[in-house]
């Protein structure tokens, strides 16, 4: 997997300042989307060990908040088995983060059952998450005043809560994450 761009102290894709990892690489080419660059698999750096240990790091201070996860598209089948370690490790070594992943896959018909890649990987990077951002970007529903979001079909879910409760349960900005 190749990685766009990491960004330390990120404020803008969940709550709090938060390590940011854009992922390359997307096949579902969103009209509109903000980072078109990062739909090359090519683009970007090699994700090796030596960043996944700079990622890490940079969620050790106690003011940063967690990690978010952004394309490209974490959930192509490509980039869900690189990522897995990674997110193993941010529950293992930092379990007080939260984790955040933005995707174009819808959580029920794409994510849930399988659709997109390995089954066992998605079911398990989906447990490994607190929120979930999910749904295409649409640029006729853009709303520039939605919050951690960019058009309004997309949801933002509570996955913990979504999985014990076998639907999906909507992140309601209060709690932790």
């Amino acid at each position: 997997m190749n990685y766009a761009a990491i960004k330390k102290c990120n404020i803008s894709n969940g709550p709090g300042c938060r390590t940011a990892l854009f992922v390359s690489g997307c096949t579902r080419h969103c009209e509109g989307c903000f980072n078109q660059e990062a739909w090359d698999f090519h683009y970007g750096q090699p994700f090796t060990p030596a960043v996944e240990e700079e990622i890490i790091e940079s969620l050790r201070p106690g003011h940063i908040r967690g990690l978010s996860l952004l394309g490209g598209e974490p959930f192509e089948p490509a980039n869900q088995s690189a990522l897995l370690p990674l997110l193993r490790r941010v529950r293992r070594e930092l379990p007080d983060k939260t984790v955040w992943c933005y995707t174009g896959y819808n959580y029920e018909t794409d994510l849930l059952p399988g659709h997109v890649g390995d089954p066992a990987v998605t079911r398990e990077l989906l447990s490994c998450l607190d929120v979930l951002v999910d749904g295409d970007f649409r640029l006729a529903e853009k709303n520039i005043r939605l919050r951690f979001r960019g058009s309004e079909n997309q949801r933002i879910i509570d996955v913990p809560q979504s999985l014990a409760q076998g639907t999906v349960v909507l992140w309601d900005g209060t709690a932790t994450p």
